[in-house]
């Protein structure tokens, strides 16, 4: 059960950076004028959602992983997660990126 937490929280974190880096890429490329920048709005609130839900997750399963010490102040773990539940509020809410998505992708649509 350990071991399946731990790979279930490598895989996401491997996959939130690979995220992160295409987003990364396609904003030099905007630089560089070689892409539109209209579509990076709904990349950057796409990334920002799925990682920060992501490490909320992640931070609560190793909370989960450390019992009751995951908790307390005396492990970085309880700290961790309310970082990570920082970047699900701060600089809007998850259900205002949401938003920003799915208009993006509507008007893309009309």
């Amino acid at each position: 059960l350990m071991q399946g937490k731990i790979a279930d929280m490598y895989s996401t974190m491997m996959a939130s950076r690979a995220y992160v880096y295409e987003v990364g890429r396609q904003c030099d490329r905007s630089r560089a004028g070689e892409v539109d920048v209209r579509p990076l709005r709904k990349a950057a609130a796409s990334v920002i959602l799925w990682c920060a839900e992501k490490a909320t997750w992640m931070a609560g399963e190793a909370v989960q992983c450390l019992g009751g010490n995951g908790y307390i102040n005396e492990y970085p773990t309880g700290r961790l997660w309310r970082d990570a539940k920082l970047y699900e509020i701060g600089a809007g809410t998850s259900e205002i990126r949401r938003m920003l998505i799915g208009r993006e992708l509507f008007s893309e649509t009309a």
